[in-house]
């Protein structure tokens, strides 16, 4: 496949990439060098955070929800995963469980080779390791708060010494510079990208290695997503930074991740380097999301809503909703029963693409 990253400049992408949607969110021209490829594998950088074999259950209505329902998810050390789906499929709840703001039911968050272990001291060290990055720049700052006294609050909380040193490095490798015009000021004084940044920043003055992004341009203008996109290239290259980017935006995904993995209904039913998965969808819930885009030739629309999570079907949990099934051509492919009857295994935490699908399996 023809290389689509360009050394020192923004993606770009060939002509069957799948585009950015609501606006076009390409990171700029002077954005930080991105890699040369994102075929990264996590095992040759060294895993750093990694989910294995993950459940995460909640009781609702005299049943148990099954939010997380088997997941085994790695992110590298320098890389960037980006976790898809649908609201309610379950990746919110698994970035808190990494985050370990949830502990799971059964399975393990495995930090720099070693289980997370629960105790108040562990989770106090592990959260400053791993940090999280809300979408919401607005409901996540004090108002009654300036930017210095929101960027020191993590600082205070761990105790780290020189804290205007602390908090000043922080806002300028956030892009917020000079830093010190920053300090005085109220997030109703700044933009929405810079309020983003303050966030950003906050999350920085504990040096973490890793960041946990939920949706971190939902809630920004398109003329400022770019620019945050090209924060946390930069940050990546720059800081050696780890992300873990949850979003529903397959668009964002190809700007910004190495690697995409895709949830459904609590597991993850396709995963693989971004520009394989995004270009070449093997599964047809992948697919279907990635039509939703501007560019697509046909929209691919699903059947129904996903099942309840205390519920989940026989077969591929997919199946009811799935149009290869719909169209006849699993039939077709001799694999509609199955579909219909047979569970399929979770994925392993691999770096190359992989697929959870009967007829993938047959057809690829």
């Amino acid at each position: 496949m023809t290389e689509t990253r360009a050394a020192g400049g923004e993606p770009r992408a060939p002509e069957d990439a799948p585009p950015a949607a609501e606006g076009d969110v390409r990171v700029p021209e002077d954005a930080p060098p991105d890699a040369e490829t994102a075929t990264t594998e996590p095992t040759r950088r060294g895993t750093l955070l990694e989910a294995r074999d993950v459940h995460v259950e909640f009781p609702s209505r005299g049943r148990r929800a099954r939010a997380v329902d088997g997941v085994n998810l790695a992110i590298g050390e320098g890389e960037i995963v980006a976790l898809v789906g649908e609201s309610g499929c379950g990746k919110t709840t698994l970035a808190r469980t990494l985050l370990g703001l949830e502990r799971p039911t059964s399975g393990s968050v495995v930090y720099g080779g070693a289980p997370l272990d629960y105790g108040s001291r562990s989770l106090k060290a592990h959260r400053r390791e791993v940090q999280l990055v809300l979408q919401d720049p607005t409901g996540s700052l004090n108002p009654r708060h300036t930017v210095y006294e929101a960027v020191a609050e993590g600082p205070r909380i761990h105790g780290l010494p020189d804290e205007q040193e602390v908090v000043a490095t922080a806002l300028a490798k956030a892009g917020l510079r000079p830093p010190e015009r920053f300090f005085l000021r109220y997030p109703h004084e700044l933009s929405g990208g810079q309020r983003q940044r303050v966030v950003i920043a906050g999350a920085l003055a504990l040096n973490p290695k890793v960041l946990v992004a939920d949706e971190p341009v939902a809630s920004l203008d398109a003329s400022v997503r770019g620019e945050i996109l090209a924060l946390m290239l930069g940050l990546r290259d720059d800081l050696g930074l780890s992300a873990l980017v949850v979003t529903h935006d397959l668009g964002l995904a190809w700007n910004i991740a190495d690697r995409v993995a895709v949830m459904y209904l609590g597991r993850i039913v396709e995963s693989g380097p971004v520009e394989q998965v995004l270009t070449a969808p093997r599964h047809p819930y992948t697919q279907a999301l990635l039509s939703v885009l501007p560019e697509s030739p046909e929209r691919v629309v699903l059947t129904g809503e996903p099942p309840d999570p205390t519920r989940i079907p026989g077969g591929c949990r997919f199946h009811a909703r799935c149009q290869v099934l719909a169209s006849g051509r699993a039939a077709e492919a001799g694999v509609d029963g199955r579909c219909r009857s047979e569970p399929l295994a979770v994925l392993p935490a691999v770096s190359g693409a992989q697929v959870a699908c009967h007829y993938a399996e047959v057809t690829s």
